[in-house]
């Protein structure tokens, strides 16, 4: 299992740990993910994505996961979301 947030696309970083006596070695930096289940309003039906704490900030701030799909980059979304997104533009273009 891949360590990339599948809303944001957010993965890991590299730096350096710095010690004390500034000696350097280098370390990564991992995304905070949680497995959450997540409920769109369009489909009536709950997903269950691993994401980051600070995606799913932003998919409370912007209202859902339909109004985070709807404003999100497909570049960014993993195969799953992006099959998501494509089921509720679907649904809400037919209603």
């Amino acid at each position: 299992m891949s360590r990339v947030c599948e809303l944001s696309g957010k993965g890991p970083m590299s730096g350096n740990t710095v010690s004390h006596a500034n000696n350097k070695s280098r370390r990564r930096f991992l995304p905070n993910l949680n497995e959450v289940t997540l409920i769109s309003d369009a489909l009536g039906q709950s997903f269950k994505l691993r994401i980051s704490a600070a995606a799913l900030r932003t998919v409370d701030h912007r209202g859902g996961l339909d109004a985070f799909l709807a404003k999100a980059k497909d570049e960014e979304l993993s195969a799953t979301a992006l099959k998501i997104k494509k089921e509720i533009a679907k649904v809400q273009a037919a209603a």
